[in-house]
């Protein structure tokens, strides 16, 4: 779900500028996994890069097909109106983590990351009862921008824009968490040379502002 706008701006672009049709389905990827690994056909994938190497190993994506896109830093968010933490260092985060009355983050790469540093600050139990998880799809953004949980973290760009939520700041670069997505070929792609057509657009300079525009920098 981070790339879905920034994937849909791109595809209107490239639609635009040769007239080829793109079709993209935006959902988390956890459910995107499970479609592909049940036998959905399609022609690209767009995931982490983490993960689309383990669908290669697996053979459910095209080995030497994956392409990197877009490089998608992790932010803090509060709701709109509400006190906004310091997070300039990583104690500071640490301690705005323990002062929140409850706290959110997602199932995905991100969600992976933070798991873990609270487990590496030793803190991981004392936050559990605190911790919501946001279902697969579900962004953060949507829990804190209706009260639901005082802190949210997640990918910047599906915090940004976001009415009700006010984002506070990219995690400081001693604990930065940065995921590269890529675009993996099916095994089954129907038309690879419009992909790797499609996916040279993207990649290319003409495609880094709007990127950039939607809190992320080409890969």
């Amino acid at each position: 779900m981070a790339t879905r706008q920034v994937l849909a701006d791109l595809a209107s672009a490239y639609e635009q500028q040769t007239g080829v049709s793109v079709a993209i389905t935006s959902v988390g990827g956890v459910d995107a996994v499970k479609r592909l690994k049940a036998g959905e056909a399609f022609d690209v994938v767009f995931l982490a890069a983490e993960t689309v190497d383990k669908l290669i190993t697996s053979g459910h994506v095209r080995s030497g097909g994956r392409v990197e896109l877009v490089r998608s830093p992790v932010a803090v968010a509060v709701r709109a109106g509400a006190p906004v933490p310091d997070i300039a260092s990583e104690d500071a985060v640490k301690q705005a983590v323990l002062a929140a009355p409850s706290i959110s983050f997602s199932t995905g790469p991100s969600g992976v990351f933070l798991s873990q540093l609270l487990a590496r600050w030793g803190i991981a139990e004392q936050i559990a009862p605190r911790l919501v998880l946001a279902p697969p799809g579900v962004p953060v953004g949507s829990l804190v921008a209706r009260g639901d949980v005082a802190l949210g973290l997640q990918q910047l760009s599906e915090l940004m824009n976001l009415p009700g939520v006010a984002v506070v700041g990219t995690l400081p670069s001693a604990i930065a968490c940065i995921t590269t997505f890529s675009a993996g070929q099916g095994l089954a792609c129907a038309q690879p040379d419009a992909v790797r057509a499609m996916l040279a657009f993207m990649t290319s300079p003409a495609s880094s502002a709007a990127i950039r525009r939607h809190g992320m920098e080409p890969a």
